[in-house]
Order: C-alpha cells, then sequence, then structure tokens
C-alpha cells in the first residue's frame, strides 16, 4: 500500500487548467486524495468542513481573495491553522512580497510553471514531516496512557497500603486542618471521614491537650521546615463518644518544589494496653 494512501491535499487556483494540470501530476506521481476549489472563499468552505485536509496548494494571484487572504483566513482559525500551506506563484517579485507570504503562514514556495519534480518533492517532503509528526504523537499518546496506567496502579496500591494499614493516618493542610483520614484513624476516632475533613488536628485531642496542640502548630511547622519529621510524641485521641485513646503521634512535611510546606501527615499509633510511653498511659 502507498505510504501516502491517507493523506488529502487540497488545490487551490481560479484557472481550471491550472487545477487539472496540478491534480495530473500529483495523481501521477502519487495516491493521495485531491480535492480543488477554484476560488479562496471555496477553499475556506472545504477546510473548515473537512476535519482531514493535510496539506495545502494555494495559487497566490486570484481575483475577490488572493492567496495571502485565504492563507490568513485559513491561519486565524483553530481547525485550520495547523495546515501547512504551499504557495504558486508566477514570481516571487520582492523580497517584501515573499516575506508576506511566510508572514501569512506560508510554508513554501512553488514557481509557475509548474516543475514536475520540484512539486513532487515539496509535496512529499511535507507529508513525510506530518507522517513523522503523527507517529510521534502516537508515540506520546502511548508512552501517556502506560504512564497514566501505572500511575493508577501506583494510586491503588498506596491506597490499599494506606486503606489497609494498622495505624492512623491523618493528612493536614499547613495550618492544621484535617483533609482526609484513612479507615484505621476513623475507626479509631468513631467519626467518619466526612466529620474529619475540614476539623482541626487540635480537636481530636483529649480536652486538656487541644490547646497545646492548637498552640504547637507554630512549632511543628518550625521543626517540619528545619527538619522535615518530627519523632513520635505521647498523646492522646478524645474519640466522638469521649473515650480517651492513647497513641504515639509522628508528624512529616510534604513540600514544594520551592520547599514550602503543602500537608503534613500524621500517623498515630493506638498503645491501649501497652505500658507508658512517653507519659502516656494504657487507657484503662
Amino acid at each position: 500500500m502507498n505510504r501516502y494512501a491517507n493523506f488529502r491535499i487540497l488545490i487551490v487556483d481560479d484557472n481550471e487548467n491550472n487545477l487539472f494540470t496540478l491534480r495530473a501530476l500529483i495523481t501521477r506521481h502519487m495516491d493521495v486524495e485531491v480535492l480543488e476549489a477554484s476560488s479562496g472563499q471555496a477553499a475556506l468552505d472545504i477546510a473548515l468542513h473537512d476535519p482531514r485536509i493535510d496539506l495545502i496548494v494555494l495559487d497566490v494571484q486570484m481575483p475577490e481573495m488572493d492567496g495571502f487572504q485565504t492563507a490568513t483566513m485559513l491561519k486565524v482559525r483553530q481547525k485550520t491553522r495547523d495546515i501547512p500551506i504551499i504557495f504558486l506563484t508566477a514570481a516571487y517579485k520582492t523580497d517584501e512580497f515573499q516575506q508576506k507570504g511566510y508572514d501569512v503562514g506560508a510554508a513554501d514556495y512553488l514557481l509557475k510553471p509548474i516543475d514536475d519534480n520540484q512539486l513532487i518533492n515539496k509535496i512529499s517532503t511535507y507529508l513525510r514531516l506530518i507522517e513523522k509528526e503523527r507517529d510521534l504523537s502516537r508515540q506520546l499518546e502511548i508512552l501517556v496512557e502506560e504512564r497514566t496506567r501505572e500511575l493508577r496502579l501506583a494510586n491503588t496500591y498506596l491506597e490499599n497500603i494506606i486503606g489497609n494499614m494498622g495505624e492512623a493516618l491523618l493528612l493536614l493542610d499547613p495550618e492544621g486542618r484535617i483533609k482526609s483520614a484513612n479507615p484505621t484513624a476513623c475507626r479509631m476516632l468513631d467519626y467518619t471521614e466526612a466529620d474529619l475533613i475540614g476539623m482541626a488536628i487540635g480537636d481530636v485531642f483529649e480536652e486538656e491537650e487541644t490547646e497545646q496542640a492548637n498552640a504547637f502548630m507554630g512549632i511543628w511547622l518550625e521543626a517540619l521546615i528545619r527538619t522535615g519529621t518530627i519523632s513520635s510524641i505521647g498523646a492522646r485521641f478524645i474519640t466522638k463518644d469521649q473515650r480517651r485513646v492513647p497513641i504515639l503521634f509522628s508528624r512529616t512535611a510534604i513540600k514544594d518544589e520551592t520547599g514550602e510546606i503543602t500537608d503534613i501527615i500524621c500517623i498515630a499509633k493506638d498503645m491501649t494496653g501497652y505500658t507508658r510511653v512517653d507519659g502516656v498511659g494504657t487507657g484503662n
């Protein structure tokens, strides 16, 4: 199968003989689909309503809407702005004339009378570039899909670990408000995750420790900025039904690329039944 069989080229010229010649030259050497337009407006209509135009060969000298105006209209529309345009002209006339074409979006020029080899070589060059760009886009899409699958699997794996871990995990914002809680934290505190979200971390400590916990947020942040982690301390959670749960409590900072703390991970181990640790009783 011809490598260019899936490509579509729009040729635009107000002269029917030129259109016939262009079509004959292109289809003699390349197995591509050729569409024709005899005016700038007709070219616009085709390009805007056909999502599969790959390349436009556009005559510059046309009445009413010339090639420069047509190219300008094509390049300001999102659907057509990336289609390469090869201008056809009897002569460059001046450097300003040539530059004007590039300024309005021309990729290249071909001089009339058309040289068969030059026409086919230029079209082949741009179709190869389009083909390569599409291959790269497909490869990028595959990589993105693979990466997305990997991240999804990693997130699922992480969620399973967090969901099944024996310690309570609370995710806080830098002000100490709870953003999420794992199932163990919810069971330990007798709250749903929805209940916990938005609560201050001090609200889940027993009353005499709440003020201290809230006051320590500033100290926590200073220590987390310096070290990234604060080692375990003894404390007591207060549950929804006012039970006291002795815990070992540690905090770790999550920082962005600038070093600013974006989140704080708090992990609490239930010490019920253990001997006193850091001043925390057995809870009995």
